[in-house]
């Protein structure tokens, strides 16, 4: 056993920061990848020239946050608590030994106050648009999904409150031709008042009034935030939208679609889970010339009863045939936008399957068919082909994997910030701090590839003169 005795913690030598960075390191990669200089054009209308105290440099505050969701570090106060001892940190920031580092309060107010959320946005979009400049990004097939991320708020402090129904963005649209459906069969149009909107009582966090009540399956019930976000089958995150935790996917959907599909109109397919399998979402995409690939919804049917597939549609007489081949008609188009069939009460009394068909007392069966059905049966289809089998099963190895890295590696699995503008923003960074990441990860790899193919032309005599050559002499050549 050897015991230390020479104390070097006091050691004075002459260093350079510059030689105490390995060169593999994350930050040096990232340095390389991209021209921080363009991060002036962004916040320069938020500077005063000739007025207030000498400011901190903006890319520095920029690169702070970059390093608070690079590492997943827990908080911006412990971000710069680790840049004071961290010598990787410091060199990316262009700081000494010595140099003061800034008040966590500082960076805090600059993205809080400061600098709009749009600052965000626009950083986002510089490193996106960096990495398809690269070629790295493929966005021929997307993956969309949302998560959800613990907002900072007590579960146990909260009030009920009644709040307006949210507004269906395809609303009117569905209106219209809810309208010339019932024309069509017969029937008047529906009454204004039959369709007002109306109200609905919801649970509201007293710490953050902005966050929704969450609960899904046996998880625990908590206050949550959401991220709808859109990938391409590299995982470099395409766009993103941040909701109340108990926004369900499919309303948050148009956004999201409208704005990815006007950066990438080179999208044809799009993937996603059964949460999307609505007929709006399948004719929005499909009426754009687009697919959608989607799974197998299991029926939500009682056990012991029919399931919903084994009522046949004939299109041509308009009506269902039921398992007993007994036709159900035509009764009516509810604001809903589904298409009620009724079968006759007397046949069903005498049914022999009328115990698994209904449990109605005056035994009368009702399918409902929605206007738009024809588009989910063109997404099963889809489904069903090897281009639709292939694309829903890269999702485990795209968009679930970006979540499982942002809630792992990226400490996205809870936050500390308060109020949907402030998430919004910091969802942004941290989705833009992974794009970058793998940007910087696979620029690195790719100067590696090339400098190795420079050297081939003078190896291969080498190799020829030594046909028993190892690849470690090959290394060391």
């Amino acid at each position: 056993m050897l015991k230390r005795i020479a104390d070097e913690r006091h050691e004075v030598k002459i260093v350079c920061l510059e030689d105490l960075v390995p060169e593999d390191h994350l930050l040096r990669k990232v340095e390389k990848a991209v021209d921080f200089n363009e991060i002036y054009p962004m916040v320069e209308e938020y500077y005063c020239e000739d007025d207030g105290r000498p400011a901190v440099d903006p890319v520095v505050l920029v690169k702070i946050v970059l390093i608070w969701h690079l590492f997943g570090i827990r908080s911006l106060r412990q971000t710069l608590k680790d840049i004071a001892v961290n010598l990787a940190y410091r060199w990316f920031l262009g700081f000494g030994f010595d140099t003061s580092i800034p008040h966590f309060a500082t960076v805090s107010y600059a993205f809080a106050a400061r600098f709009p959320n749009e600052v965000s946005e626009e950083i986002f979009a510089w490193v996106l648009e960096a990495a398809v400049a690269k070629g790295y990004v493929k966005a021929e097939i997307a993956f969309l999904d949302g998560t959800h991320v613990k907002a900072s708020a007590n579960k146990n402090k909260k009030r009920k409150e009644q709040a307006k129904a949210t507004a269906r963005i395809y609303g009117e649209q569905l209106r219209e031709e809810i309208n010339a459906d019932r024309e069509a069969h017969g029937k008047q149009p529906l009454k204004e008042k039959e369709r007002a909107e109306g109200t609905k009582e919801k649970t509201v966090s007293v710490t953050d009034p902005e966050c929704g009540l969450y609960q899904k399956g046996e998880h625990e019930v908590q206050f949550a935030y959401e991220a709808h976000t859109v990938c391409d089958k590299h995982g470099f995150i395409l766009g993103y939208e941040v909701t109340p935790g108990n926004v369900h996917d499919s309303v948050a959907f148009d956004v999201v679609y409208e704005d990815v599909t006007r950066k990438f109109p080179e999208i044809n397919t799009l993937t996603m889970d059964a949460a999307y399998k609505t007929p709006w979402i399948c004719k929005r995409i499909m009426d754009d010339g687009r697919q959608v690939s989607l799974p197998y919804k299991r029926p939500m049917t009682k056990d012991g009863f029919f399931r919903k597939y084994e009522y046949v549609y004939d299109e041509y007489y308009d009506c269902i045939l039921c398992p007993a081949n007994n036709i159900l008609k035509y009764s009516t188009t509810n604001r809903d936008g589904y298409r009620e069939y009724k079968s006759d009460p007397k046949i069903c009394a005498n049914c022999p399957f009328l115990s698994q068909c209904t449990q109605s007392k005056n035994h009368q069966k009702t399918v409902t068919r929605h206007i738009w059905e024809d588009y989910i049966e063109q997404a099963e289809d889809f489904r069903h082909t090897p281009e639709g089998k292939a694309s829903y099963s890269k999702r485990k190895e795209t968009i679930e994997r970006t979540f499982a890295d942002a809630k792992e590696k990226h400490a996205m699995r809870y936050t500390t910030i308060r109020g949907l503008a402030r998430v919004r923003s910091w969802v942004g960074l941290k989705f833009a701090a992974m794009n970058l990441k793998k940007l910087a990860v696979w620029t690195a790899k790719n100067l590696f590839r090339r400098w190795i193919c420079s050297f081939i032309p003078s190896i291969v005599p080498f190799v020829a003169q030594k046909p028993s050559v190892t690849l470690r002499q090959m290394a060391v050549f």
